[in-house]
């Protein structure tokens, strides 16, 4: 199983659903297993949630520079 192909699951997941974001936000783990469908071992769900966290706060910084730029 590639790690980063799950990540890019949950996220294009999380991203459109609030409600699944939300659960993402309070219960990592039980978003993962939701999503992907399956009970991993604690290490990769880490790995994924690692992976999917970093990016939406990627995301979420270019949003905000992306702002600040319209603004100059």
């Amino acid at each position: 199983m590639d790690i980063g192909e799950q990540a890019e699951k949950l996220l294009a997941s999380v991203t459109r659903d609030k409600g699944l974001m939300e659960q993402f936000r309070k219960e990592p783990v039980k978003a993962v297993e939701k999503v992907l469908g399956v009970d991993l071992p604690d290490e990769a769900v880490e790995k994924i949630i690692t992976a999917v966290k970093a990016k939406i706060a990627a995301d979420g910084a270019k949003d905000v520079l992306g702002s600040l730029k319209k603004l100059f």
